[in-house]
């Protein structure tokens, strides 16, 4: 959990996620899982396929846009995380928060899924990505100067799990080094 917590301090810079307002995923870069609804003929696993991937995609959103004031307390955080990967990201504001630090833009995200388990009704699909913080950097919140040391591609890798309701969540990640992938 402590290297967890490391790299998403370090990746509150970098990171993924690319979504249109309204909470519907974007995915910039995307060959195959697509945000939109699944079609009416989608499969099982299509669906939670998407489901997952647009829950993955949001969770990233939802963290950049708390992101701009550095609010750890969001209630729109937990719209698309839970466990772990919640846990990680509110850490990870408030310790920015604590800092002085605000981050500005927006990640982008090439989620792509490894794999969704059981293989015909899915409960958990793992997501693999190599995320994009360019244009999503940290700021000193009193004076506006960029308090980052740049941003880039990291490797990503994420559990999404289908939640009692009929949701998916990200349950946990794991953020490795610039320059990963």
């Amino acid at each position: 959990m402590a290297v967890l917590t490391l790299l998403l301090a370090s990746c509150s810079a970098s990171g993924t996620g690319s979504v249109s307002s309204g909470g519907k995923g974007t995915i910039a870069g995307s060959t195959g899982d697509s945000a939109a609804g699944p079609s009416p003929s989608a499969s099982p696993v299509q669906v939670a396929r998407q489901q997952a991937t647009a829950a993955y995609v949001g969770m990233w959103h939802d963290m950049a846009v708390a992101g701009r004031t550095s609010d750890w307390n969001s209630p729109t955080l937990a719209q698309f995380a839970t466990g772990d990967a919640l846990s990680v990201i509110s850490r990870s504001l408030y310790a920015d928060h604590l800092n002085g630090l605000v981050t500005k833009g927006e990640p982008k995200n090439f989620p792509r899924v490894t794999s969704a388990k059981p293989a015909t009704s899915p409960l958990t699909v793992m997501i693999s990505d190599c995320g994009d913080s360019t244009h999503w950097l940290k700021y000193r919140k009193d004076n506006g100067q960029l308090a980052d040391e740049g941003g880039g591609r990291r490797a990503i890798t994420a559990e999404v799990k289908k939640q009692a309701p009929g949701s998916w969540k990200v349950t946990r990640f794991a953020v490795e080094g610039l320059g990963s992938c």
